[in-house]
């Protein structure tokens, strides 16, 4: 079947993360933005996401020439979808100040409390005219993680997902908790 490609993310789930980006408003104050299209670009410490320059988030950024990632846990689901409230006639988000955060070391953006994974990013650029869209490309200058999170040598990885279970978002409505995988069967001699 054929599908319009002005509708085909609505028409077929796909698995995404979902990450919470941190950025500043001008006032000072936290904003945080939910986003699935958002990954890592390479093994060299840089992150994307996209957005679109109407959005805070995107004005945040180009001001700041920063931002946070917070990769929530599954309990944190709500607190994460909050993130997306509307905001009030006072171009406020209410919802935030409830949040638990904690702020960044290194860079003026705050991160979502209690989540897996946590990214400092500088801004590296912006690569606009994806239609209304835009990447936000960022070097990491710190990572952070729960320690529970991490893979080691002395852990199964099929058990530590099991014991830590991740959050993937299935666009356009849907989120799942992965606890169960499975290795890849990558052939002989593969390398990245």
């Amino acid at each position: 079947m054929s599908l319009d490609t002005e509708d085909l993310w609505n028409r077929i789930y796909t698995v995404n993360p979902l990450v919470i980006i941190g950025s500043t408003e001008a006032d000072g104050t936290p904003n945080f933005a939910p986003k699935h299209m958002a990954f890592a670009l390479g093994w060299d410490g840089y992150f994307g996401f996209v957005c679109t320059p109407d959005h805070s988030t995107y004005q945040n950024i180009r001001d700041n020439k920063s931002f946070s990632v917070s990769y929530p846990k599954p309990e944190q689901i709500v607190l994460s979808s909050l993130t997306s409230s509307p905001r009030q006639m006072d171009d406020t988000k209410p919802e935030l100040r409830v949040m638990e955060q904690f702020t960044a070391d290194n860079i003026p953006e705050t991160f979502l409390a209690e989540g897996y994974l946590f990214l400092e990013c500088l801004l590296d650029r912006f690569i606009d005219g994806f239609g209304r869209n835009s990447l936000i490309l960022g070097k990491i200058i710190k990572a952070s993680a729960d320690e529970e999170y991490l893979r080691s040598a002395s852990k199964d990885d099929n058990d530590l997902i099991y014991q830590h279970p991740l959050l993937c978002y299935l666009y356009p409505d849907r989120f799942a908790v992965i606890k169960k995988s499975n290795g890849f069967p990558f052939p002989k001699g593969f390398r990245k």
